[in-house]
């Protein structure tokens, strides 16, 4: 496989999971979508490593190799079709790769939603300051409680099924809700994507479960509404 359809198959995959997109993607200038996508490509990598399913072994592994392959980008020396494209860019991609291992951690259940939050909180702050650079974003605290809120909504959300914490109370759908800041300074292209996980994760609340997609038309104002801050 070429690198061009290489990174082609991994681009579809995040399309694939997030057909919402294809309305939303409008709002995106035109010289930055394509690197948007192979960025929230990675970061559905790093998602699927956490939410293995069985042995982890081999999920750790990737994470490793991914910490690895972050640290080369710096000196210009990736290997994996997405970094072809991301590498270029300046941005603090050591410091995401020294927070990977959070992922891990997150596998756990947690104490309570804090210990949750908490636990992810530099994986979140590493995040948000790559963004900040490459979407010419100002995300700050905000920003970061809503990448945290997503990631364990992917979490809860996955095959893994695992609880994210044993705290009893409110189901785990309101409980990041509540935690999950609808509106916030930062790129916006996350400000685009964050609009349209929380409100997956609102409809899934409201059905008490799995539920469809909004329409089409709601999820264009959603998007538009996103894209104005």
């Amino acid at each position: 496989m070429s690198d061009s359809s290489a990174l082609d198959s991994f681009l579809d995959k995040w399309r694939a999971r997030w057909p919402e997109w294809d309305g939303a993607e409008i709002f995106v200038p035109a010289a930055r979508r394509r690197t948007t996508l192979a960025w929230f490509a990675l970061l559905q990598e790093f998602e699927d490593a956490m939410n293995v399913a069985g042995d982890p072994l081999p999920a750790d592994a990737k994470l490793s190799w991914w910490a690895q392959e972050l640290g080369d980008w710096a000196g210009r020396r990736s290997r994996h079709p997405l970094g072809r494209l991301l590498e270029p860019q300046r941005a603090p991609w050591d410091r995401l790769a020294d927070a990977l291992p959070a992922l891990i951690a997150a596998r756990e259940p947690a104490a309570d939603p804090a210990q949750a939050f908490a636990r992810l909180r530099g994986y979140g702050q590493a995040v948000v300051a790559i963004e900040n650079a490459l979407m010419d974003g100002q995300g700050g605290e905000a920003a970061v409680q809503a990448v945290i809120a997503q990631t364990l909504a992917a979490r809860a959300g996955s095959q893994a099924g695992a609880a994210l914490w044993n705290e009893a109370g409110a189901s785990v759908p309101v409980a990041l809700l509540r935690q999950w800041p609808a509106r916030f300074a930062g790129g916006r292209e996350r400000r685009l994507w964050s609009a349209l996980a929380r409100l997956r994760l609102q409809r899934q609340a409201g059905h008490g479960g799995p539920a469809p997609l909004a329409s089409p038309l709601r999820r264009l104002f959603v998007a538009w509404r996103a894209a104005r801050g």
